[in-house]
């Protein structure tokens, strides 16, 4: 029986801890697990999604996949080679790998410089010739859906969508085999996302591209992943195919996330998407625990040395966290 083949990108046990200063009459530094313990993988051709809150450190994951945020602890590997730790290759060499598109197309651009100067730079950078530049650029151009002599432009004279482009163009220029979506299309009118959605769907079907896409939009989420992973105060509690999670969730906060989806037709129907029995919250001063896959009544305590379950209007004592 053959061996299940080697995910394009796996990662493992990855942490990122940033120190934090305590208050005035409190001198001790803290940390902050923005990311911790997590591990996933991403295989050839899919777009994983990771959904989760605004702050549970989805954004902090994919900085520290293509390699603008350095891990605490953990290890990423690309292809079965390690690409975190003293095996890490060099920038340059990374950017070849995976590269990010970001939530706010004109914030990602330089106002200074003209669209063909941005995406440029990393083929310059990479020691690609002058004639080779400017039809990889005007390719690029065309690729995404823009005439390859707008790239005279700067980018206050695009609008979002068009920018957002821009920044897809420069993102897969290097032809990378992984791209980062963080947000891709929060910062667009509703009118232009389903564009620049459909335009990242044929994109990767036309350069085989893997996608790993952090949004808390579940209807994008729902339009464009193959698997999702939730994501809860820095760590994975659930993932899985797209329609096992979205039909039936396993983890408290799964269900509170899907519960949360406005329902067109709930009026008429007088249904919900999730009752809210099945998407309940933790009482006042507790978290989920995220061990926990299967019981929708297990809580952690702040204090991360105990446990507890509320069964009914009982407060039940299990085990302590290790």
């Amino acid at each position: 029986m053959d061996s299940a083949p080697e995910p394009l990108l796996r990662v493992e046990d990855l942490s990122v801890h940033f120190p934090v200063q305590g208050g005035v009459f409190n001198r001790r530094r803290k940390m902050l697990r923005a990311v911790n313990n997590v591990s996933l993988t991403l295989n050839k051709g899919e777009c994983l999604s990771i959904v989760g809150e605004s702050g549970c450190g989805k954004s902090t994951l994919a900085l520290s996949i293509v390699g603008l945020q350095a891990p605490t602890s953990g290890s990423i590997h690309f292809e079965g080679r390690p690409i975190t730790g003293k095996a890490q290759p060099s920038r340059i060499e990374r950017a070849r790998m995976a590269q990010i598109v970001f939530q706010d197309p004109y914030a990602s651009l330089n106002p200074r410089q003209t669209v063909f100067t941005s995406l440029a730079a990393p083929l310059r950078l990479h020691g690609i010739g002058n004639g080779e530049v400017e039809s990889r650029v005007e390719e690029m151009m065309r690729l995404v859906g823009l005439k390859p002599d707008q790239a005279k432009r700067f980018p206050h004279e695009f609008s979002g969508g068009q920018r957002q482009r821009i920044g897809i163009a420069r993102a897969l220029i290097l032809n990378p085999k992984v791209v980062v979506l963080d947000e891709p299309v929060s910062a667009l009118d509703v009118s232009i996302r389903a564009q620049i959605i459909n335009l990242l769907l044929e994109l990767k079907e036309r350069l085989r591209l893997s996608y790993i896409m952090i949004s808390h939009d579940l209807s994008v989420v729902e339009h464009m992943s193959d698997r999702v992973a939730v994501m809860y105060f820095g760590q994975i509690v659930e993932t899985g195919r797209w329609e096992s999670i979205f039909a039936n969730p396993m983890h408290p906060y799964t269900r509170r996330l899907l519960g949360a989806i406005p329902d067109p037709f709930a009026e008429l129907s007088g249904k919900k998407l999730i009752d809210e029995a099945q998407a309940p919250r933790p009482p006042s001063g507790y978290d989920y625990h995220p061990q926990q896959f299967d019981r929708q009544d297990v809580y952690s305590a702040p204090q991360p040395s105990q446990l507890v379950a509320i069964a009914g209007d009982h407060c039940v004592r299990l085990a302590p966290v290790a």
